[in-house]
């Protein structure tokens, strides 16, 4: 078995917009050490992927939540489930539909 070398991330030059995005998660994180950089890395990660599984319910329902819809399938609360990732676990909200049709892509059931 060849030994493989592993790839070195090689950042992209910095522009204004990202040196603007890490000034904001500074002051929003009070990042002081790497530990804090993961655990806002974690924050973050945790609420792209909630948006995105209600994005999906709205999309599989048809209508956004709030809205009044005259469909016979709606929403039914929210599960809890444990995602792992290299920045470590968290808990994310699975919205749940009424006839339990609801198949997320971003967290896939199992």
């Amino acid at each position: 078995m060849a030994n493989r070398k592993k790839e070195v991330y090689k950042p992209k030059p910095m522009t204004e917009g990202k040196r603007n995005i890490i000034q904001g998660l500074l002051q929003e994180y009070d990042i002081q050490s790497a530990d804090d950089i993961q655990d806002a890395l974690k924050a973050l990660l945790s609420g792209t992927i909630q948006d995105m599984l209600e994005t999906e319910m709205d999309d599989h329902l048809g209508y956004n939540r709030y809205e009044r819809s005259g469909e016979a399938n709606y929403r039914n609360g929210t599960k809890a489930k444990t995602v792992r990732s290299k920045y470590g676990e968290f808990e994310v909200d699975v919205p749940q539909d009424r006839q339990s049709s609801f198949e997320p892509q971003v967290l896939p059931k199992r």
